[in-house]
């Protein structure tokens, strides 16, 4: 081999190694992009959430979607300067949605338990409640406790925290797992279920709404606190959504919406 060709095979050699590392430093940059930066470049932050869940979230007569969570994610979204895109998304996959980036939040009552905060990150409370027991008004009585749900035929959502806490609780509860709320209603209505369990707030939009034919019975347990559920690692996008929370907490729009949907404040 000459002394030129040699000279003009490190060239490319060198050339080749500059492109790689200038398409590798890119690469790096765009990787270490944050996810707010990425919401704001981009417009839009997706959310999370079933649409089927009302007063929470849901479709209105006209296909609206509409719900308490949808008005707070507008908020929330405004604060940071983007418009809010929903994607639907049915309960049992929406944590793994959240994980393979089909969305950026989840705004969906997502309980803040010790082993959801193990794998994700929670923004401050925007939601306080409790699980309600909900039957039929014939067996108002038979539920006066959570004890009185062992032996019973007792409907949860699917992937549900409420799921959890008969497995930890009333053991002895016959379970039976739902992908919403509408199926698990008319299972209660034609006897297949004795109970099921859901929010308290959900509940009294459904007591409502349902001519009497449900009721909820006992009073509402296990205290729970509902956050804004965001994948690790986006301090800036947790740091911006909680800001954007005590700015709504402060000048009352969050008193507001939850006064809209539930005629009272829900909110802390």
């Amino acid at each position: 081999m000459t002394k030129s060709h040699l000279q003009k095979l490190l060239s490319v050699a060198t050339i080749v190694a500059t492109f790689l590392g200038l398409s590798y430093t890119q690469a790096s940059a765009d990787n270490d992009k944050d996810l707010l930066t990425e919401i704001k470049e981009r417009g839009t932050i997706l959310i999370g959430l079933e649409a089927t869940y009302p007063p929470f979230n849901y479709q209105d007569e006209n296909g609206k979607l509409v719900g308490f969570e949808v008005d707070v994610a507008k908020a929330l979204a405004e604060r940071l300067g983007v418009n809010a895109e929903f994607v639907p998304t049915k309960w049992d996959g929406m944590l793994a949605g959240l994980e393979t980036k089909r969305f950026d939040i989840i705004t969906n009552q997502v309980t803040i338990t010790e082993d959801r905060q193990k794998k994700y990150d929670f923004t401050q409370p925007y939601t306080v409640s409790g699980i309600q027991v909900i039957t039929r008004s014939d067996k108002q009585d038979d539920f006066k406790t959570p004890t009185d749900l062992a032996g019973k035929y007792v409907g949860v959502g699917l992937g549900s925290n409420y799921e959890e806490w008969l497995s930890e609780n009333v053991p002895d509860a016959e379970v039976s797992t739902y992908d919403d709320n509408a199926t698990k209603l008319q299972d209660l209505l034609v006897g297949r279920l004795d109970a099921f369990l859901n929010d308290r707030l959900a509940a009294a939009y459904l007591l409502k709404n349902s001519g009497g034919k449900v009721v909820a019975a006992g009073e509402p347990f296990d205290k729970q606190r509902m956050g804004v559920a965001l994948r690790k690692g986006n301090e800036t996008l947790l740091q911006a959504l909680n800001k954007g929370l005590d700015e709504l907490r402060a000048d009352g729009t969050l008193a507001a919406i939850s006064q809209k949907w539930f005629q009272l404040d829900a909110t802390k």
